[in-house]
């Protein structure tokens, strides 16, 4: 296949191909985010193996938060500067190496390097990946193909989790990892496969030296507006989710047998209406969509934090509208944070949007810590707190999406 003309504003990729491609993007994204939500239900089984407090269990699972946040910041230097297929190949693999390492690690100190690692690797990989759809898919159906990638965390937690722990129920803790490494070198060849190299971006990049490219895509008032739109739009969520299992059991007096149903139907929901969601973002328009889901929004999240007087099946329709709001602003959100930066610079854009999805989750689940605290019998107190904190960030984004100066960008032409 050849390249078309610069000027060409249609994808050059068939339809045929531009739907495997996002099943594989789609695949990509399922792995690495399996291979992080996957630690959180290991708990028990790792602080027996290792014999390890909740502190140092607490560190293993935000050493892989911390250390893709800082890959994103240093990827800006350098994603730019290669083909889009050739690194996400070379990434993807040490990541699958990486989760390799976790799988047969033999003590906490070799399972944390690996972590660390598998972060370094997987952390990029989100950012490439809507990288290459912001460069190949047209504006106008960017919101359905974001909904195609994104539908990703909804499979993630439906299939993935639940499968991941049928698995070490009856072996052991190292076979989820284990099948998730076989599981990405399965994808890799999908990948070498249906990837087209995509490198008409480096044109620009050989200009420019990757620090002058750096500071000139972070000084951008545009790109960091976007930023600060992405901090808002992850904060929302983990100010709220990682105490939803300890509210739930402690306060609405749910058994840990019931707490899969709620990232079951959650998982199920946002999978049937991730579709929906990204056919009305192209249709309806972006920012609108956005800022409707926005507002629906506030409901689930301060619902969540009160919800313990409910009983085990409000929690449910609570719990389950929460995710579909909150995944579902993320569809028409992202699609408008690729059309918010310069072409020449998406790649470094994507890399430093990364890192702020990353800052923006580990502030919130910090600053939602703060908040909260227990009584005499164990129950949490101020969660309320949480949900407020979590709804005037949702309106501060609200505001902030109308500020930003979106370009719409035609796709990046691709070579194949």
């Amino acid at each position: 296949m050849t390249s078309p003309a610069s000027s060409s504003p249609a994808s050059p990729l068939t339809s045929r191909r531009e739907f495997w491609l996002l099943l594989t993007l789609a695949g990509i994204q399922f792995t690495h985010i399996l291979d992080f939500m996957i630690m959180m239900p290991l708990g028990p089984q790792l602080r027996q193996v290792f014999g390890i407090s909740d502190a140092k269990f607490g560190l293993l699972v935000s050493a892989y938060t911390f250390s893709a946040g800082a890959s994103g910041l240093l990827a800006a230097f350098y994603v730019d500067r290669f083909g889009r297929k050739k690194l996400l190949l070379i990434l993807y693999a040490l990541f699958a190496l990486s989760t390799l390492a976790c799988g047969l690690a033999p003590t906490y100190e070799s399972l944390m390097a690996a972590r660390i690692a598998a972060g370094v690797f997987g952390g990029v990989l989100s950012a490439l990946s809507q990288t290459i759809v912001a460069d190949v898919i047209p504006a106008e159906r960017r919101g359905q193909a974001m909904g195609i990638v994104m539908s990703s965390f909804s499979i993630s937690t439906v299939a993935g989790v639940p499968l991941g722990l049928f698995l070490a129920a009856h072996f052991n803790w190292h076979v989820p990892f284990l099948a998730i490494a076989a599981a990405s070198g399965l994808l890799i060849i999908f990948a070498w496969q249906t990837l087209p190299p995509m490198r008409d971006h480096l044109k620009a990049a050989r200009k420019i030296s990757p620090l002058t490219n750096f500071i000139d895509t972070l000084q951008n008032r545009d790109h960091q507006k976007a930023l600060l739109f992405t901090f808002l739009m992850m904060f929302v969520g983990f100010v709220v989710i990682p105490y939803i299992t300890l509210y739930t059991t402690s306060n609405g007096q749910l058994t840990m047998q019931q707490i899969p149903y709620i990232y079951l139907c959650g998982g199920i929901a946002t999978l049937l209406t991730a579709r929906l969601i990204g056919k009305a973002t192209d249709s309806r328009g972006k920012l609108p969509v956005f800022r409707f889901l926005s507002l629906l929004t506030i409901v689930p999240v301060i619902g969540m934090t009160v919800s313990a007087p409910l009983g085990f099946y409000g929690i449910l329709v609570i719990s389950t509208l929460f995710f579909v709001l909150m995944s579902g602003r993320m569809i028409p959100g992202m699609a408008i944070v690729t059309s918010a930066c310069n072409p020449a610079q998406r790649g470094t854009f994507m890399a430093l949007n990364s890192a702020m999805q990353s800052l923006g989750m580990s502030t919130a689940a910090f600053l939602g810590g703060l908040i909260i605290s227990r009584d005499a019998q164990g129950l949490v107190l101020h969660y309320w707190g949480n949900g407020l904190v979590g709804i005037a960030a949702c309106l501060i984004s609200f505001w902030l999406v109308g500020q930003l100066r979106l370009q719409w960008n035609a796709p990046v032409a691709t070579k194949a």
